[in-house]
C-alpha cells in the first residue's frame, strides 16, 4: 500500500478575514494521481498556490500541509524555496512567464535542469530533447527556437516539458492542457502518466474537465465554495456520486469517454 506524499489537513486560506479555503483535508499517495476538480473560482488554484507557498502575503494560510511528514507551512523560507521544482513542481496554466523571451528554449530547458540535477550539458540536453519529442513536438527545432517563434500551444507543451524532465516527486498540475487541442492534450496527459509509472511520482490535477479526471485520475476530490465536498476513487466518483453539486458536474457531461485508464490499484492487480 502506498504511503501519503503529501497530507493536507484543516487548511484555511483568508484574505481580509473572508474564507476563501475553508478547512480542507486532502492526501495524495506516492505513485498517485488525484484530481482536485471544481469549478473556476472554488478554490482549487489557492490550494496549489498554498502547497508552494505562492499565496500574497496579506492572504492568512492556516492548518497543515504535511510533505514526507514534513509541514510545509512552518518550515523557513530558504528551505522551501529549496523544495521547489526539485521535489515539488507546478506546471501553470498561464504558461507564458514560462520563458525569457529572448533566450532560446533550449538554452533555458538545460540551465533549469542542471539548477536541480547534478548532471552535464550534454546529458542536460538529451533529456531536454527526449522530453520534447515525448510531449509531441519537434524536439530540435522547438529546442534551437526562441519562444516568440512559436506557437500559444508549442511553447506550453515546451513549459511542461521543462518541468517533466527535473523528474520531481510530487508534480501540480493547474489546468495544463486548457489552451490544448483534444489530441495534443492527451500526449501530455499520457507523457505525465508515464513518467509517474517510471519514478512512482504523484500527480495532483487540478481540472474542472470531469471527463479528463475519470480517465486520468485514481482519486478524486469535488471543491466547491472553498470546500472539498465529496471524495473517493473515480469508479465510486463517476458511479455513486452523492453529494448534489457532484451530481450537478455528472449531469454537465453530454457523453463520458468510454474507456477509462485503470487506476494504481488496477494496474498493480494486473501484473
Amino acid at each position: 500500500m502506498s504511503e501519503s506524499l503529501i497530507v493536507i489537513k484543516n487548511l484555511t486560506v483568508e484574505s481580509r478575514g473572508n474564507p476563501l479555503i475553508k478547512g480542507i483535508d486532502m492526501e495524495v499517495d506516492q505513485g498517485q494521481i488525484a484530481a482536485l476538480i471544481g469549478e473556476s473560482g472554488s478554490g482549487k488554484s489557492l490550494t496549489a498556490k498554498a502547497i508552494l507557498g505562492l499565496l500574497p502575503e496579506e492572504m492568512k494560510v492556516t492548518g497543515q500541509i504535511l510533505y514526507k511528514g514534513r509541514d510545509l507551512l512552518q518550515m523557513k523560507e530558504k528551505e522551501r524555496r529549496q523544495l521547489l521544482g526539485r521535489d515539488i513542481s507546478l506546471i501553470f496554466q498561464d504558461y507564458r512567464g514560462s520563458f525569457t523571451p529572448y533566450i532560446k528554449i533550449g538554452k533555458q530547458m538545460i540551465e533549469t535542469i542542471r539548477t536541480h540535477q547534478r548532471i552535464s550539458k550534454k546529458a542536460a540536453k538529451e533529456a531536454a530533447l527526449l522530453v520534447l519529442e515525448e510531449t509531441g513536438l519537434d524536439s530540435e527545432r522547438v529546442f534551437k527556437s526562441y519562444p516568440f517563434q512559436l506557437s500559444g500551444g508549442q511553447v506550453q507543451r515546451a513549459a511542461i516539458s521543462m518541468t517533466l524532465a527535473i523528474k520531481p516527486s510530487l508534480l501540480i498540475c493547474d489546468e495544463i492542457t486548457t489552451a490544448l487541442d483534444l489530441m495534443n492534450g492527451e500526449k501530455v496527459l499520457s507523457y505525465i502518466d508515464k513518467v509517474r509509472r517510471e519514478t512512482d511520482c504523484a500527480v495532483l490535477m487540478i481540472t474542472h474537465d470531469l471527463a479528463k479526471a475519470y480517465k486520468w485520475s485514481d482519486r478524486i476530490h469535488v471543491m466547491y465554495e472553498g470546500v472539498i465536498v465529496e471524495e473517493g476513487s473515480s469508479e465510486r466518483i463517476r458511479c455513486h456520486h452523492q453529494h448534489p453539486y457532484t451530481k450537478k458536474l455528472c449531469s454537465c457531461l453530454l457523453s463520458l469517454p468510454s474507456e477509462r485508464q485503470p487506476s494504481t490499484s488496477e494496474r498493480a492487480n494486473s501484473l
